[in-house]
This record gives C-alpha cells, structure tokens and sequence, in this order.
C-alpha cells in the first residue's frame, strides 16, 4: 500500500518530453493497465488511438488550432494571446512521442425512455472511461514516462473526430501525450485531505 501511495503522490504532469520513441510494446501494456479499470456495467465504454505518426499529429493539432483559435477569437480574447495558445497546445501535441486521443462509446451502454437515465448513463461512461485514463497514468509513470492529460478535445470533438478519421461512435474525451520526460514537470500540491472529507 505504501509503494502504491508513493506512486500515486509521485506522479506529475510532464509536458516536454525527449525524442526517444516509445516501444510499441510498451504503449500496449499501458492500454492494457487502461482497459482494466472498472466501469458502469463492465460495458467498458472507453476507446483508444494511439498516435505516433508525426503527420497525423500535426493534422490533429492543426485541426484542434483552427477550432480553439475561432472560438476564442469570437470570444473577443486578443488576437496575440489566442495565436500563443494554439502554438502552446500545437507544440505539446506534435512534440510528443506518443498521443493517445481517448474516446468513449454509447454502443453497448443501456437505453432508457426518459432523458434523466440516458444522461446518467452517459456520465457513467464518461466516468469510467476517466478511470481508464487513470489507469493509464499511473501505468506511464510506473514505466518512468512522462504524460500529460488534455481535455481540449471536449472542445472540438468533431474536429478530433475528422482528424483522426474516427468510427462514428467514438465520442473524443481527451488527449493522453506520453514520452520519456525532459523535465520533471511542475511541482504537485494539493489541499489538506480534510477540505474535501466530511465523516459521518
């Protein structure tokens, strides 16, 4: 339990990573730590593709680029900080090894008559295809890579979807970028435990 906790504790969001490739082999052991999380029903809702084309990687990141740049710009955001965020975002996709886009699926998930069940349902995916990611990370850190998560997609999944010529039914959630660190990434800090605990 202790080495567990140390794990988890030691864990960090790495952004920038070295230019060593990443095995085929091990990114299949990380998909294989994801699949094993639980989910709502042992549906197993969650979905991978995993990256390592560089001209895929810049199609996705240029697909992603145009969408964040016109809703920001429609926001009324200064033109130079929208163009500074793609380019940030732009950069953390193309120079990464490896770029898992997560995905979930409704396809074997429950079908309700009301819309309150069919929204808990989906969010029952949405969790479990979080605990998935989870599963991921940690299996990345414990293989001394780095990894970072990306919600962006939540933002353009369209985009993400026609990039990455996705099945119809994947729905993307997020983007996993994974490589051996360059950094430590930042340091981690969290709450007092006793912020978020209430005992009954």
């Amino acid at each position: 339990m202790i080495q567990l906790l140390d794990l988890i504790q030691a864990r960090r969001s790495v952004r920038r990573y070295t230019a060593s490739p990443v095995s085929p082999a091990l990114i299949e052991r990380l998909l294989t730590a994801a699949v094993w999380a639980p989910s709502a029903h042992n549906r197993q809702p969650w979905r991978f593709a995993a990256i390592r084309s560089d001209s895929i990687k810049t199609e996705l990141a240029t697909a992603m680029g145009d969408r964040l740049r016109a809703d920001r710009l429609a926001d009324g955001d200064p033109a130079e900080a929208v163009e500074a965020d793609a380019a940030r975002s732009r950069a953390r996709i193309t120079s990464s090894p490896v770029v898992i886009a997560v995905c979930l699926s409704m396809a074997d998930m429950d079908r309700y008559s009301d819309a309150h069940r069919n929204e808990a349902e989906y969010l029952m995916a949405a969790q479990s295809t979080a605990m998935a990611v989870q599963n991921l990370l940690l299996a990345a850190h414990a293989e001394e890579l780095g990894a970072c998560w990306m919600c962006a997609p939540l933002f353009c999944p369209d985009a993400v979807k026609a990039a990455l010529d996705l099945p119809a039914d994947w729905e993307p959630q997020a983007l996993i970028t994974l490589g051996y660190p360059a950094d430590d990434g930042k340091p981690a800090s969290r709450k007092p435990r006793e912020t978020f605990v209430v005992w009954k």
